[in-house]
């Protein structure tokens, strides 16, 4: 089998191509279906996303409510208790987190916090960006370790 031998499965839905300009026994000749004339028409033409002829757009017309803050960091968090699937003695790092899909990449910009929340029965040590204080106890009186980095 060659590459020119190629065909669609039979019975596949296989749409021909709709070729524009190709004269008037096409059927899409002269202005290739864009009708006479009008902003759609020309070339380059037609409107913004949002551009309601004029009228007062939905986006400018509706109240403007909050603030975001652009200095805010975005920190992942994970639960003491969503640390007991790994293995006794694992050294639990962000990446491992990452890896066994605990934390997602977008949203460990600036580092993973532990928070207390659930119990922790493996001795594990843990290293992370931030601990909260009842994970940090929670973690050493399993016998594990947790290192700030």
């Amino acid at each position: 089998m060659k590459l020119n031998d190629l065909k669609p499965a039979k019975g596949a839905a296989q749409k021909e191509r709709k070729r524009l300009g190709r004269g008037a026994a096409s059927n899409w000749g002269k202005t290739s279906g864009r009708g006479m004339n009008g902003q759609k028409s020309r070339s380059g033409g037609g409107v913004r996303p949002g551009f309601e002829g004029g009228q007062m757009p939905l986006f400018r017309r509706l109240p403007k409510r909050g603030f975001t803050n652009i200095f805010a960091k975005v920190i992942a968090t994970v639960n003491v208790s969503d640390l007991n699937r790994f293995e006794e003695g694992t050294v639990v790092t962000p990446e491992l987190l990452l890896e066994c899909g605990l934390v997602k990449r977008n949203k460990m910009k600036d580092g993973v916090k532990i928070l207390g929340n659930g119990e922790i029965e493996k001795k594990l040590e843990v290293k992370a960006q931030y601990f909260s204080e009842s994970a940090k106890e929670k973690i050493e009186a399993a016998g594990g370790k947790a290192e700030v980095i």
